[in-house]
C-alpha cells in the first residue's frame, strides 16, 4: 500500500472516530463522560486537520477556492432562514 493510500484510510477512520466521539459527547449521561468526550473529540479533530493538512501539502487532497459569488448565496441562503 502507497504513502497515499495509507492516508487516505486514515483520514477516514479519523473522520469515523470523530463521528463516534460527537455522538457520545451530545449522549453523555453525565457531565465527566460528557468532558471525556468533548476531549477525545478535540484530540481527534486536531489529528484529522493534521492529515488533511499533510495530504493538501502532497498534492493528494486538492480543494478549489469557492468562487465569492457562490458563498454570498450560501450566506443569503442561511441568512434568510434564522
Amino acid at each position: 500500500m502507497d504513502d497515499k493510500s495509507l492516508m487516505e484510510n486514515i483520514l477516514l477512520l479519523e473522520k469515523g472516530v470523530c463521528d463516534l466521539f460527537l455522538h457520545g459527547t451530545i449522549e453523555s449521561p453525565t457531565a465527566n463522560v460528557h468532558t471525556a468526550f468533548s476531549n477525545a473529540l478535540n484530540d481527534s479533530l486536531c489529528l484529522q486537520d493534521k492529515v488533511y493538512d499533510k495530504m493538501a501539502e502532497k498534492g493528494w487532497y486538492p480543494t478549489e477556492p469557492a468562487e465569492q459569488q457562490k458563498v454570498n448565496m450560501v450566506k443569503q441562503k442561511f441568512s434568510a432562514q434564522g
